[in-house]
């Protein structure tokens, strides 16, 4: 019930940006059109993360992709002061093994409502940061 209201919160908070009301989905997300690579959000207790998912099934390929935005680093970078976390080795919660590459904004907890208008400003700039990066870098790893 909570995560069902934050996240359709969340839809009404992107409702009011006019960068994403011009936009057919508001996000890009699993449509990147590059098989194994995602852009994910993430609310949990520990804080709002925004997040570029290597899950590519064969490990090689998701090797291959991992480094190619690696050698694209300053470009992706280029919009983050603080730079990007990243993971080779991330294991998700269901214990499946991935490569992440993403922005952390610690200290809200989605279990507490008065956070959630952070989350709501953190994940969708950072989203919209994420995607130009990706948009920049993505017929260099293809």
């Amino acid at each position: 019930m909570l995560k069902t209201e934050f996240w359709e919160g969340f839809g009404l908070y992107c409702g009011m940006i006019p960068a994403l009301n011009r936009r057919k989905s508001k996000f890009m997300l699993y449509n990147t059109k590059l098989k194994g690579v995602e852009l994910k959000f993430d609310a949990t207790r520990s804080g709002a993360y925004v997040i570029l998912e290597i899950n590519h099934s064969d490990i090689n390929r998701r090797i291959e992709l991992y480094d190619k935005f690696e050698q694209c680093k300053s470009m992706m970078e280029k919009d983050f002061p603080d730079g990007l976390i990243w993971k080779f080795e991330y294991i998700r919660e269901c214990g499946t093994e991935v490569s992440r590459i993403y922005t952390h904004k610690p200290d809200i907890d989605i279990h507490r409502r008065i956070h959630w208008i952070g989350f709501y400003k953190f994940m969708s700039e950072e989203m919209l940061k994420l995607e130009k990066a990706f948009r920049k870098v993505k017929e260099l790893i293809e």
